[in-house]
């Protein structure tokens, strides 16, 4: 697996994919040449330049990279939230992303790439007296598109107050049986470690039907 790891980074067509020049200028300008945002504040959220990251994304899986992570870690906004998103992650956020979707629909590439944007926790319901939003375990949303799934579909809700979930919850191991059956991951495996413990792929979950 290492092998097979380091012989898709080293590939000429990887080494080609990290060429963005070689991208087409109309392309990369859906995408957006946004500059950085910097934060009035120190206490407050800057955003990078980056949304030629998810440009690269694609171009990564068109080279044969069959995982990809874009790593956008500049939603998190503890102070003045509302300020910091709207000058900030947001607009970097809706025209790159919406880029990606329809980039890989033109290229036919949507039934082989699932897309799951997603956090790695919710945000608090209330805001905090900073303005901000805090971690928040109990509420949080993804979104997935491509890969078999048909779109258009809302699974799963929370209380008027996004306090609690409602109707369908759904666990995050759910969404990575999802990922999982798409990328033809077996999660009923288990794998041994050097002291021969059991580790299962994952300890429970199941794909979310309702997005199929």
């Amino acid at each position: 697996f290492q092998q097979q790891a380091l012989d898709i980074v080293t590939s000429p067509k990887a080494r080609d994919a990290f060429n963005l020049d070689a991208e087409p200028m109309n392309i990369r300008e859906r995408y957006g040449f946004r500059e950085r945002y910097n934060a009035p504040t120190p206490d407050r959220c800057g955003v990078p330049a980056w949304s030629q990251r998810i440009l690269f994304a694609r171009r990564l899986v068109e080279a044969g990279v069959r995982l990809v992570t874009v790593d956008l870690r500049w939603w998190d906004t503890h102070v003045k939230g509302y300020e910091t998103m709207r000058d900030g992650f947001l607009p970097r956020w809706d025209q790159a992303y919406t880029a990606l979707l329809r980039d890989l629909e033109v290229r036919g590439l949507m039934d082989s790439v699932m897309v799951i944007a997603w956090g790695e926790f919710g945000r608090s319901p209330k805001v905090n007296a900073t303005g901000g939003r805090d971690h928040y375990p109990g509420v949080f949303s993804a979104a997935l598109s491509g890969g078999g799934i048909q779109g258009g579909a809302v699974v799963g809700s929370s209380d008027s107050k996004g306090a609690l979930p409602k109707d369908r919850p759904v666990h995050p191991q759910d969404v990575l049986a999802t990922m999982y059956r798409h990328l033809g991951i077996d999660t009923t495996k288990q794998y041994a470690d050097f002291a021969g413990r059991p580790h299962p792929v994952l300890p429970f979950g199941d794909p979310v039907e309702e997005l199929f």
